[in-house]
Formats: C-alpha cells, sequence, structure tokens
C-alpha cells in the first residue's frame, strides 16, 4: 500500500512508539489521526505533523467510533500502540493479584486493540476499502517475566490475534500483522537510570543497545507497504530472549 494520501489511526500515538510511527507515517504522506488519553499531548504533536488529535480510551466505543469518524473518510492504516505495562506477582506478599488488576491490563492492551480492530475493520468492510492493521505485542507474549503475568496474557492475546483476523479480512483486502518490540527507549524506560538502562542493554545479543521507536516506526512502515506481508508476527528485539526475572 502506498502511504501517501491515505488517512491513517494511531492509538496511544502521543508518545513512545505511537509518536514516532505518528510522525513517520505523515512524513511519508499520511495525514494521520493521533489517538490518546492524554489530549493535550495528542493535540500537539497533531499540530507538529499537520494531523487530527482525538483523545479517548480505546476500550470506548463512542471514543474509538470518534476517532475512525475524524477525517471523514475510515482510516486506511490502523496502528495500535496504546498499551499499559503493570507489573505485579499472581501471588506476591500481600496475597493473590487483584483480579481487577489482571482485568485492567487484559482490557487495555488486549481488549483495546480488539475494540479498535473490530470497528476499523468493519468501516473498511462497508466502503470495500483495502486496508492494513498493525497491532503492538510484545516479546513478553513467549518470555513472561517473573511478574508479568498480566501484560505477558494480554500480549499473547494480541499475537494470537493476527492469523484468524487476517483469514477474515482477506475478502475485502483488509492486512493484519503484528510487531512484537523487545526492550526499547520509551517514556517510562527512560526514568531508568542510566545504570539500569545500560544493563538491559548488555544483555541484548545484537546490536547491544535499546531499541530506537524510529526502528518500530520504519517497521510499521514496511509492513504498509509489503501487501505479500499478512497474518504475521515479528520480533524486533535484537535476538534477546527474556530471563525468568
Amino acid at each position: 500500500m502506498d502511504i501517501s494520501g491515505t488517512t491513517a489511526l494511531v492509538t496511544g500515538g502521543a508518545s513512545g512508539l505511537g509518536a514516532a510511527t505518528a510522525r513517520c507515517l505523515a512524513e511519508n504522506g499520511a495525514t494521520v489521526i493521533v489517538f490518546d488519553l492524554d489530549a493535550t499531548a495528542a493535540e500537539a504533536l497533531a499540530a507538529e505533523i499537520g494531523g487530527v488529535a482525538v483523545a479517548g480510551d480505546v476500550t470506548d466505543e463512542a471514543a474509538v467510533t470518534a476517532a475512525l469518524d475524524a477525517t471523514g473518510s475510515p482510516p486506511r492504516i490502523i496502528v495500535n500502540c496504546a498499551g499499559i505495562g503493570t507489573a505485579g506477582r499472581v501471588v506476591g506478599r500481600e496475597g493473590p493479584m487483584p483480579l481487577a488488576s489482571f482485568q485492567r491490563v487484559i482490557g487495555v492492551n488486549l481488549v483495546g486493540t480488539f475494540n479498535v480492530c473490530r470497528l476499523a475493520a468493519a468501516r473498511l468492510s462497508d466502503a470495500g476499502l483495502p486496508g492494513v492493521i498493525v497491532n503492538t505485542a510484545s516479546v513478553a507474549a513467549f518470555e513472561g517475566q517473573i511478574g508479568q503475568a498480566a501484560y505477558a496474557a494480554s500480549k499473547g492475546g494480541i499475537v494470537a490475534l493476527a492469523l484468524p483476523m487476517a483469514r477474515e479480512f482477506a475478502r475485502f483486502g483488509l492486512r493484519v500483522n503484528t510487531i512484537a518490540p523487545g526492550i526499547f527507549v520509551t517514556p517510562l524506560l527512560g526514568t531508568l537510570p542510566e545504570s539500569a538502562q545500560a544493563a538491559l542493554a548488555a544483555g541484548i545479543p545484537y546490536p547491544s543497545r535499546l531499541g530506537d521507536p524510529e526502528e518500530f516506526a520504519r517497521t510499521v512502515k514496511f509492513i504498509v507497504e509489503m501487501d505479500y506481508l499478512n497474518g504475521e508476527v515479528i520480533r524486533l528485539d535484537g535476538a534477546t530472549r527474556l530471563a525468568p526475572k
């Protein structure tokens, strides 16, 4: 698919991997809908890249519908970057993990991703338009660490969505792919001391550094433009494999 002249929706688009993706798509000629909980940040980025800002929660059908309607035509590129990374042991010092904590992570990461996918796909199907969905999983989907049970489960669910949705949406030309990033430089990771970041980087085989959000964005660009890539999950991690803890 040619990015130039299309409309793209990027959830979690105001920071981190989402912001890098929004900038990349805009630089390549797309009109980008920046969808994020943080209205101020979304508006600032949209103004920077000539896009449209929509504030909202990916689990909220009305908010996602508003984002899909933001430019008057359904976005043909959908990139789901919204997510949370709350950690916690299944059984910790204070007892079993509160069920609400598990449900919140599953709700935002997995249900939120599915919510955007289903609503965007319906629009494209009704309009008879081809498109591409890129979802964001994590290497934790394959090697979840201690304390990541909820997060790993949510990302594993996103991995599992790719193939069945790609098969179902093939009838109207909508591709579905997933990126499973490793350890990337994000606003949350940036709060760690430099020594801690260096230790994380040292465990990555090659290149021995943290991932750059622009590399994630370039992978999104490749997926969008490579029409024969469908139903796939791409690990973007420098060959790292997470240790148990």
